[in-house]
Parts: structure tokens; C-alpha cells; sequence
């Protein structure tokens, strides 16, 4: 019997009502002919009540209680869920992280699975049980509760399709699938049947909200097929799975956006070896991630550094840098937290000259002014005003044809 693990987030799980039409759904699963695994998330808002008891506590709560604390949001929807199918008529059983086996190292609130004990879950599923697993959660080696960090019922899930070589593994979210564009900006955005891994990674750390940059990862290693479909509406959602050689790619897959960007520019920095270690090791130094660099050197011997960061670390950062500026006597420091970077994304690029170039001359037509750029195999990223974000991205579904179930033949 083919195995499918579905996942199903704190949207999907956030009310009793709720609660019954994922076990519906999933009883639609079996009666298909599957064996079925359910990861659930804890019911919305739940982790976030949780999280504000213990800051009535403390400020700085202990990362091992903070644990056990967290854990328990989960154990309740799967115990309701498991309820709600027996009710049905079909037998499950609940298993915490822990029950279950899901190893981890011990880095609480952000822990990382090294092995899941499967032995019990088989059992289980060979006797006709659909398991109910809480996602976000495992032991450590000591026994101690931990949890994976943001996004880790998604990590869950991936990680028991692929310690029991699932046929597909399904997140259930808020929404049927992976688009071209975001369709609350592009009316015509369009849902892709099917997806790489590489196209996937790109555009979830490009702003892409609807998985998580770590499950994605962890089907790509472990060459877990992934699909996101739609708690709420009945459809084949979007395939996420490895490149298939022997297809003809999309020229481009979508359009990402983030509007979480911040700049900063440093001017007339002394043009010296070391120097760009000098300016971003004390940010490095304040866990403050960079993104984008451009670094143009001048006729004077001195360098002008434009960097990016998220824009909850704009105040923090721009600070920084106005203490390195006055250290290696640079000329002035500037920024500027009105800026979004737009992208396009698709594995079509490795085989095709002047993607960017259609980019570029499509803004460029609009009057939108490149701030930035950043490429990579199969994207290129600019950054742009933040007033262009929604007619940047709308401009670039249409000079890439995304809109009619399609590509461009050539670009350039």
C-alpha cells in the first residue's frame, strides 16, 4: 500500500470544526487505499499563548522549560485529532515527538533531527492505525524535550516521509499551491502543477511564505516528494520534486518579492585588503545576516560598500556601522529601509542568454530604477523603491508570460 504523511499547520487544526474536516480528509486518504501518517501543528495562536505565559514569568526564560512549555501545544491537537478519527471509525493512535523517537541534538528552541526510531510507527501502520504525530518537537540524547524552530511541523513531517521512504508527503496550508507571482498582487498569477527543489529553495529565501526554507532542504536531501495543497478547497496542489532531466524547463517559474529589505551604504572606505571584513564583521558580530553586497572602487583609492540586511535589523545595523565608519575613516554613512528586492527564479535559466537583460529592460520601461542586483544560476534578484514593489513584480509576470501557462521562447 502506497504510505503518504500529511502535515497539516495551526490554521488547518484552529478550531473542534476544523479538527473534523482534517480528519474527514484524511479518512478520504485512507479510503483511497493508503497507509497514512498526520503531522499537526498546535491549534493557531495556541504556541503564541503559550510563549506569552512564560514572558509574564521571565524575560529570558529557560531554553529547556521554554521546551516542555511549547511541546504541550501540539500533544493537544494530536490527541483531539486521534479522537476525531476513532470516533469515525478508524482507529489512530497519537505519538508525542518524543514517543515516537525523533532524536535531536540539544539546541533548544531551534534543535536539529539526527535520527527518528521508526520501529513503532511501522507496526503501527502494518495493523490498519493512522499515527498522529506532534510536529515541531523531539528528544535529545539525555531524554530531554526539544523543538525545531520556525517551521519545524513542515521539518517533521518531511523528516518521517523520509525515515519511511513515503510515497508523497503533503502540507496542508492555507493555500492550494505554489504560485507564479503572488496572486493578491498579480491577478493573473498562476498555480504551478510542479516545482523543483532548487526552483523552491530560491523562492522561499526570495519571500515566498508558503514553505519553509528547512523542510525544503530536507526533502531535497533525502529526495522526499513534497505537496502543497489546500486544507480548505479540494485540488492537486503544487508537486515539489527533484529536476527531471529529460524535460524542457519553463523558462522562468515566478516571481518572488520581499519586502522585509533594508540598505546601507558606507562611503569612502580606504581600498585596502581586509577592509570588507572590517565593515561587516561587527554586524556578523551582532547576528545581523547580510544579503546583497555591491562594493565599487573609485579613482581615489577608496571604496564605496552597499549592503542589505532585514529591515527589523535597520536601526541596529546603521548604528554599527556609523561607529566602523568612524574607526577606518570613511567618508559618510547613509541608508535606507524603503526598498524591496524583486526576483526571478527558474532552473529554464542554466539553458537561456538574456534573462536579465529582459528584466532589466522591462523596469527600466516602467521608469523603475535598479538599485541593486544579485544573480545566481537560476535567479536574478534587484532591488528597487519600495512604491515599485506591486507594479515591478506585475511587470515581470507579463514580460515572462506567466500568466499564460507559459514562457517567453527567448528572452533578450
Amino acid at each position: 500500500m502506497p504510505l503518504i504523511v500529511q502535515k497539516y499547520g495551526g490554521t488547518s487544526v484552529g478550531t473542534i470544526e476544523r479538527i473534523q474536516a482534517v480528519a474527514d480528509k484524511v479518512i478520504e486518504t485512507k479510503k483511497q487505499g493508503n497507509q497514512v501518517i498526520v503531522v499537526v501543528s498546535a491549534m493557531s495562536g495556541e504556541t503564541n499563548r503559550l510563549v506569552g505565559l512564560a514572558d509574564h514569568l521571565s524575560k529570558a526564560p529557560v531554553p529547556r522549560e521554554l521546551d516542555v512549555l511549547l511541546s504541550t501545544g501540539e500533544q493537544v491537537t494530536i490527541a483531539l485529532l486521534s479522537i476525531a478519527l476513532t470516533e469515525k471509525g478508524y482507529p489512530a493512535i497519537s505519538y508525542t515527538g518524543g514517543q515516537v523517537h525523533i532524536r535531536t541534538d540539544n539546541q533548544h528552541n531551534k534543535a536539529r533531527i539526527i535520527d527518528i526510531e521508526k520501529a513503532r510507527v511501522v507496526r503501527d501502520i502494518e495493523e490498519g492505525k493512522i499515527v498522529v504525530i506532534a510536529g515541531f518537537q523531539g528528544i535529545d540524547e539525555d531524554g530531554n524535550i526539544t523543538t525545531l524552530g520556525r517551521g519545524g511541523s513542515d521539518t517533521t513531517a518531511v523528516a518521517m516521509a523520509a525515515a519511511l521512504d513515503a510515497d508523497e508527503c503533503r502540507i496542508y496550508t492555507d493555500v492550494d499551491g505554489v504560485y507564479t507571482a503572488d496572486p493578491r498582487i498579480v491577478e493573473g498569477a498562476r498555480r504551478m502543477d510542479s516545482i523543483t527543489y532548487e526552483e523552491m529553495l530560491e523562492m522561499a529565501s526570495l519571500g515566498s511564505k508558503v514553505l519553509q526554507i528547512r523542510s525544503v532542504e530536507f526533502a531535497r536531501k533525502y529526495n522526499v516528494n513534497l505537496r502543497v495543497l489546500s486544507s480548505f478547497e479540494h485540488g492537486p496542489g503544487t508537486l515539489i520534486t527533484d529536476e527531471d532531466e529529460t524535460m524542457e524547463q519553463a523558462l522562468i517559474s515566478g516571481i518572488a518579492h520581499n519586502r522585509d529589505e533594508a540598505k546601507l551604504t558606507i562611503v569612502g572606505v580606504p581600498d585596502k585588503p581586509g577592509i570588507a571584513s572590517q565593515i561587516l564583521g561587527p554586524i556578523a558580530n551582532a547576528n545581523i545576516e547580510v544579503d546583497m553586497i555591491v562594493q565599487n572602487v573609485g579613482l581615489d583609492n577608496t571604496t564605496d560598500f552597499t549592503f542589505t540586511v532585514n529591515r527589523n535589523d535597520y536601526e541596529k545595523a546603521l548604528s554599527i556601522l556609523k561607529k566602523t565608519a568612524d574607526k577606518i575613516g570613511a567618508k559618510d554613512v547613509s541608508g535606507d529601509n524603503k526598498i524591496v528586492k524583486i526576483s526571478v527564479v527558474g532552473v529554464g535559466m542554466r539553458s537561456h542568454a538574456g534573462i536579465a537583460s529582459t528584466m532589466f529592460k522591462a523596469l527600466a520601461d516602467e521608469g523603475i530604477n535598479i538599485q541593486m542586483i544579485s544573480t545566481s544560476e537560476i535567479k536574478v534578484s534587484v532591488v528597487v523603491a519600495e512604491k515599485y514593489l506591486e507594479l515591478g513584480v506585475r511587470i515581470l509576470h507579463s514580460a515572462f508570460g506567466l500568466e499564460e501557462n507559459g514562457n517567453v521562447e527567448e528572452a533578450g
